[in-house]
């Protein structure tokens, strides 16, 4: 086997040359990220720096203005849309894409009429196509595994921010993802519930999980990282292993990006 063919099949993410254009707005320049199996990718940048987006990408929510994505080694096939953008050229691909990316959002995403055991059913069970009384034993499992043993038949606005984005969590587990997505998991979180769902998080890195995290938390982007990435201006500034990116970083706007932290 040769060097690339071993990377290849050992890949779960690889993004090359991803740009993303918003009418006049360039928002991503040309990205390139790959994210091996195992892989725990932090995506540190300012606001409007293209983190979001690019992570929107990856799994079809924003489509590309033009690059190519594979994911498990399996290309995305992509059309021209018309309006100068790329999109999916299948349904059926980007449907199986979806329940391979998982995504936790900022906001929590859950459906406020139905409960937390009710949330994670949905998609097993009419995406995946899992028996719905294997799909409740399964729910079951991974809100205890996240701590909600007790909520099971609660519904998101009776529980506290950190409870939803555990709930999240639990549901985004429940397609048994390839790699999970985080958009800043903890940003819209009181700073005292901010500990609890890191701490599912790096339960998830320490199990072996792939996963590309967007998240202004330096201390945890160093300490359960893989690899650290830069963005600046729709860009990828620079990256690296954590011991190295936030010890001795080497451009200008990453030293003065993470002076803000200090």
């Amino acid at each position: 086997m040769s060097e690339s063919e071993g990377n290849a099949s050992t890949e779960a993410i690889h993004a090359e040359q991803i740009h993303k254009r918003f009418g006049a707005l360039e928002v991503l320049k040309g990205v390139n990220l790959s994210a091996r199996k195992g892989d725990v990718v932090a995506i540190i940048g300012g606001s409007g720096s293209g983190k979001s987006t690019f992570l929107r990408c990856l799994n079809c929510l924003d489509h590309p203005t033009s690059g190519s994505l594979r994911i498990n080694g399996e290309e995305v096939r992509f059309k021209p849309d018309g309006h100068g953008d790329l999109a999916p050229a299948s349904r059926q691909q980007i449907r199986q894409l979806r329940s391979r990316l998982a995504m936790v959002f900022q906001n929590f995403n859950l459906w406020q009429h139905r409960t937390l055991l009710e949330n994670m059913i949905e998609a097993p069970v009419h995406v995946l196509g899992v028996p719905r009384k294997q799909a409740i034993e399964e729910g079951k499992r991974l809100l205890d595994r996240v701590g909600l043993n007790d909520k099971h038949d609660a519904y998101p606005a009776f529980l506290s921010g950190g409870q939803q984005q555990r709930a999240a969590i639990a549901r985004a587990l429940a397609v048994d993802p390839l790699a999970m997505l985080f958009d800043e998991p903890t940003s819209a979180l009181d700073p005292e519930l901010v500990g609890e769902v890191l701490k599912v998080i790096q339960s998830l890195a320490d199990e072996g999980r792939t996963m590309i995290l967007v998240t202004h938390e330096m201390a945890f982007a160093r300490d359960v990282a893989t690899r650290v990435v830069f963005f600046h201006n729709g860009v990828v500034e620079e990256e690296g292993p954590p011991s190295e990116f936030f010890s001795n970083p080497q451009s200008e706007r990453l030293q003065k990006f993470l002076s803000n932290f200090n």
